[in-house]
């Protein structure tokens, strides 16, 4: 990308929706309820021929340093010394306030770029807003309608005017430079051949972080960064959108997306925490691995079982986190209660990676990174055919299938059609009266045989095809 820009202005102007319209996603929350955005999101720009990056930001307010606000405003103001250019969003229909003179005041002297963006100018009325919005003293403000798409072509001669066309068109653009969207990931499997792949060790890994509000997420994801790069603090519920941050960890690239505290459904009733949750359900979807974040002064909530339980059935790759483990007294009694409740209530995933950490002083957090690469691997993992028929004989031998109506159940053949999460085809006569207590059997046979711990193994049973179907019975 070319240069950076980031969208500031007073709560409720605008700001997420014009990041929309610029990233060409519904990425951003977007409510009539003011201070929807709290977190900075970035994400890839394209107007007319300009390529650029973008920053949402929270709403500009007065606030404390102590104050949740107050931290809202500290995020912004690092969005702006970090970008090449702000665009300044005042509410053309509703007209300049004194936030906006005082807020317009602080850009001008900072000394950077700035493009005062006048928004909702296709109301009726807004006439006296956008004129008003010369008395900002940042220059011409750019009409434009954020929701509709109007004024894109003047927003972009703004900006390239702002920039100079010597850094907002650079003769050295990597046009080859490609980044991994959460929203457009490709989870098809390439090789369904019979060799068995070795991991990838500098694939690029997505993982998501999830758990009840107040669980220490995004305070992980900072330790992580070593800064503060997400809003924290000890008010629950906090993260609304799903944010992505990108780093290394020994010299392999991390993209872990941050997300809104999940409750429980029969709680979420406000419309503004309903797409939070489902921006929260969309970033597992496209993960590939997911650390669902216990306290661990209160954990195996029966929040936390149902979220390991969604992730499994979403098929993704698994961890349990234990935080807060700096507030737990004894610490080794805890710790083999947790690990004798975790084989005792998640027995759907048996053998699930849970490792004690702690968010707010660092510990435990390499461990943790090993245990999710360790996870990945496993949800990677691919088995021959002739592997697979050789114990299919084995465990058929040892424990045969049982018969059903007088009729024995015979598994004639085993392949695995994909990983991520591994998934296995058995050719047997009559799959439908298989019993589930045998499925599991050969399920629970695969996790110890083939070393597959923790993650969901999807299952298939098919009926071989029989030649004289369908002929005509000789008499």
């Amino acid at each position: 990308m070319s240069f950076t820009v980031a969208i500031v202005g007073r709560p409720n102007v605008g700001k997420s929706t014009l990041f929309n319209r610029l990233v060409g996603k519904k990425l951003a929350l977007v409510d009539d309820t003011p201070g929807v955005t709290r977190d900075r999101r970035p994400g890839d720009a394209k107007l007319i021929d300009l390529k650029f990056t973008i920053i949402d930001t929270a709403g500009l307010e007065e606030a404390g340093p102590e104050t949740l606000e107050g931290r809202m405003r500290a995020q912004t103001e690092a969005a702006v010394d970090d970008a090449d250019l702000t665009l300044f969003v005042v509410d053309a229909k509703f007209g300049l306030t004194p936030l906006d003179k005082t807020f317009g005041e602080l850009l001008r002297r900072s000394g950077k770029p700035v493009v005062l963006v006048a928004n909702k100018s296709e109301a009726r009325g807004s006439d006296a807003g956008f004129y008003d919005a010369y008395t900002l003293g940042l220059g011409e403000p750019v009409p434009i309608s954020a929701e509709h798409g109007q004024g894109m072509i003047d927003l972009r001669d703004a900006i390239v005017e702002a920039l100079g066309e010597e850094r907002a068109f650079p003769e050295d653009d990597d046009e080859a430079e490609t980044n991994i969207d959460v929203r457009d990931s490709d989870f098809a499997d390439e090789d369904e051949g019979e060799a068995e792949p070795e991991y990838d060790e500098t694939k690029p890994l997505r993982v998501a972080i999830i758990g009840r509000p107040n669980a220490g997420k995004s305070t992980l994801i900072n330790r992580f960064l070593g800064e503060d790069r997400l809003l924290t603090g000890p008010e629950a519920g906090i993260t609304r959108d799903s944010i992505s941050v990108e780093w290394e960890w020994r010299g392999r690239t991390i993209k872990m997306f941050d997300t809104a505290g999940m409750r429980k459904k029969a709680r979420v009733q406000e419309k503004l925490e309903k797409l939070s949750v489902a921006d929260s359900l969309r970033s597992i979807r496209f993960a590939e691995t997911v650390v669902i974040v216990f306290d661990a002064t209160i954990p195996f909530e029966k929040q936390d079982l149902q979220l390991v339980d969604l992730v499994l059935r979403e098929g993704r790759a698994a961890v349990l986190a234990f935080n807060k483990w700096d507030l737990v007294e004894d610490t080794q009694a805890v710790l083999a209660d947790l690990r004798e409740k975790t084989e005792r209530l998640l027995p759907q995933a048996r053998g699930l990676r849970a490792v004690p950490i702690s968010g707010q002083t660092g510990y435990g957090l390499d461990k943790l990174m090993q245990n999710i690469i360790d996870t990945d691997k496993v949800w990677n993992k691919r088995i021959s055919t002739a592997r697979l028929n050789r114990w299919l004989d084995g465990v058929q031998t040892q424990h045969p299938p049982p018969a059903v109506s007088g009729r024995r159940l015979k598994l004639k053949y085993m392949t695995q059609v994909k990983a991520r999460p591994p998934a296995f085809m058995v050719s047997c006569t009559r799959p439908d009266a298989l019993p589930e207590s045998y499925v599991r059997y050969l399920i629970n046979g695969l996790r110890a045989d083939f070393d597959i711990p923790g993650v969901p193994i999807r299952m298939h049973f098919k009926a071989g095809e029989n030649p004289f179907e369908g002929r005509k019975k000789k008499r």
